[in-house]
């Protein structure tokens, strides 16, 4: 019996690997606050696993694909007179929409939707471990290249022009990491709470960083945290996986919320 040949170690394994990934991402999701960005490009992705059944082609090439180009479509057309949040509303729920049509369509093809609406970390094999951490290593990569330039475009886009940075190139990258870390998510917490996973570890991290680097790394911890947690959590209580490690994730973010809120509170009165 080798190491992986344990199924609980495997999905271990794949839960660390999305939040690695979706740590330093959801941390310009939260500072950009692109949350519905997020949540509409996840929510196109079950276009892309009908479109890759139906095409006999890797689940992940076509949720990537899909999720690429709703990414893509999302950022272009927000500035040509479209409100951003009627637009994310509009493209999110169609694209859910002609997803769950489409999978209807298929023929002879057996198909676990809820697998790919709430995830099944259980049930990752070796293939879904490398493409998993394939996919963390790149989005990882991606974004510490860019680090720099993506904070710059972040906080001052005008500032970003004069240090010839162009934020519309930047805000390509976070298009291409965000489409990855869906790609590579939908197998642990699926469709409907990847964008859980990339807002709620680092917006947990918020009231600990000082820097944007070490919320990032706060963010990943939380995230590894709610992954160790919930799986163990789900295993004991008999629950589904991937929501019982967002529920942690909410849980954590509540109470070091309610943390700095009292320690604000505390720090207040004894000024007073």
């Amino acid at each position: 019996m080798t190491f992986l040949d344990n199924f609980m170690t495997r999905a271990t394994l794949a839960g660390l690997g999305v939040a690695l990934a979706a740590a330093p991402l959801g941390c310009f999701v939260v500072w950009r606050r692109m949350a519905y960005f997020g949540d509409a490009t996840a929510h196109a992705s079950i276009l892309g696993v009908a479109l890759a059944l139906s095409f006999n082609v890797s689940i992940f090439a076509g949720v990537l694909a899909v999720a690429l180009i709703m990414a893509t479509t999302v950022s272009t057309l927000s500035g040509r007179g479209y409100a951003m949040d009627t637009l994310l509303g509009v493209m999110a729920h169609s694209a859910l929409a002609f997803g769950l049509v489409a999978v209807s369509f298929l023929q002879g093809v057996r198909i676990d939707l809820m697998a790919y609406l709430f995830g099944d970390i259980l049930a990752v094999g070796r293939a879904d471990l490398v493409v998993i951490w394939g996919g963390a290593v790149l989005v990882v990569g991606l974004v510490a290249w860019r680090w720099s330039a993506l904070l710059t475009a972040t906080l001052n886009p005008d500032l970003a022009y004069a240090s010839g940075i162009d934020p519309k190139r930047e805000q390509m990258v976070l298009t291409l990491a965000l489409a990855l870390v869906v790609a590579v998510a939908i197998k642990v917490v699926g469709v409907l709470l990847i964008a859980a996973m990339l807002i709620v570890p680092p917006a947990a991290a918020r009231p600990f960083a000082r820097t944007p680097e070490a919320m990032a790394v706060i963010a990943g911890l939380i995230g590894a945290v709610s992954v160790l947690g919930g799986l163990q959590g789900a295993l004991i209580f008999d629950t589904p996986t991937g929501p019982t490690i967002v529920c942690l994730a909410a849980l954590l973010f509540l109470a070091i919320s309610l943390g700095a809120n009292l320690r604000h509170a505390l720090s207040g009165a004894g000024e007073n």
